[in-house]
């Protein structure tokens, strides 16, 4: 879950730790003719991920021409799996749509929703806003990047703490133990924290616990069957695969099964569970404009730069955009958990999109399966 400033790290945003973010075993790519009907580069790109060391991959694609489904290794095409900060977006969508209907404005301050919980070394809540916890603009310190909540959480002594159960302001009063990042609103960097605040504030303003909102505005509606909000229930729904950890930077180090956890780790910032038919009902839904005003739209897609290194990486809120090599652009989000990567994108007009999921955290290169579908670019061997 840490911020990890590597291109394939913030191209994701994802929610993986220090410990287990390591550099990922990247394929070499190669161009190819566009990508036909039957995703051969993407099927190519799946396989390059199992040879690495993946146990399994699903990756499901949308495109004018219907519906493909491919799998690796000890993936099936209908396996659920932990989605990390993908689920950033259906929070950041639940308080884009509290705006439209005028209970809270994204300009307000955290204080206002929040008094006194974003204090501390530095930290002041009333000179930040929800906007910029949307957007990683307020600097504050993310809990993942604890030195001590890593080795408990990330490293071996997740075996020992893996039912622990985290209240959410338990997560936010580490972050405060640090000092911010930088001054609200002058900088950009990925906090985790962010998000379990706004999932703090949608239910100071619903006084319901953020997952109903998600469910009820959003789940229920696209009747997303695959797709929860766990709480605290540590097992994985019918149908998935086990997720693999090495928790440790070694990827040469033993291979533990981490399919149960606590998901209360990772709160708003990244509990949720979905498939890759359901990820792609929600983005393109939300591209399209189902979800959302088109004022509130515009503002989700109002991008602040992530990386001078990164020219066509934007983070809006919840949302990120990203250029790939063949000139397209891709809206969507990436999440990583113990044991799971994966990734949400999407065109703009959300006409083709792809979801996928890698049941590993150590190595794989998602990164190089959207080339592959979007672009058409193939790993060499």
């Amino acid at each position: 879950m840490s911020a990890v400033r590597t291109t394939r790290t913030v191209l994701a945003a994802v929610l993986v730790a220090g410990l287990t973010a390591t550099a990922l075993a990247t394929p070499a790519l190669a161009a190819s003719a566009p990508t036909k009907a039957d995703h051969t580069a993407t099927r190519a790109a799946l396989q390059a991920a199992v040879d690495a060391g993946v146990p399994g991959v699903v990756a499901q694609a949308r495109d004018g021409r219907g519906d493909w489904t491919g799998t690796a290794g000890e993936r099936r095409g209908n396996d659920r799996f932990r989605v990390g900060s993908i689920t950033k977006t259906f929070v950041a969508t639940v308080l884009l749509q509290l705006q439209a209907e005028g209970r809270l404005d994204l300009d307000d301050p955290v204080e206002k929703w929040l008094p006194g919980v974003v204090r501390g070394n530095g930290h002041d809540g009333r000179r930040i806003t929800v906007r910029q916890l949307l957007n990683h603009t307020s600097g504050v310190y993310s809990v993942t990047s604890d030195p001590g909540f890593q080795e408990k959480i990330f490293g071996p002594g997740f075996l020992e703490h893996r039912y622990d159960r985290w209240t959410p302001r338990q997560l936010v009063d580490i972050a405060m133990t640090h000092a911010p990042d930088f001054a609200p609103g002058t900088d950009w960097n990925y906090s985790n924290t962010n998000y379990v605040l706004a999932g703090m504030v949608i239910e100071k303003v619903t006084g319901r616990p953020y997952g109903k909102a998600v469910e009820n505005r959003i789940v229920k509606p696209l009747k997303l069957r695959a797709t929860s909000v766990p709480g605290t229930d540590v097992r994985m729904p019918k149908p998935s695969s086990p997720a693999w950890s090495t928790l440790s930077a070694d990827p040469d180090a033993q291979v533990h099964d981490v399919s149960r956890l606590s998901p209360t780790i990772a709160y708003a910032a990244g509990e949720m569970i979905s498939d890759s038919n359901d990820l792609q009902t929600f983005y393109r839904a939300l591209l399209k404009g189902r979800l959302l005003p088109k004022a509130e739209m515009r503002e989700m897609t109002t991008t602040v730069p992530v990386s001078p290194e990164l020219p066509g990486a934007g983070y809006g809120l919840g949302l990120m955009k990203q250029k790939l090599s063949c000139g397209k652009e891709i809206w969507g989000h990436g999440g990583g958990i113990h044991g799971s990567s994966s990734e949400a994108q999407a065109t703009r007009d959300g006409g083709h999109s792809l979801a996928m999921n890698f049941n590993a955290d150590w190595t794989g290169d998602s990164q190089a399966v959207l080339e592959a579908e979007f672009c058409g670019v193939t790993p060499k061997r």
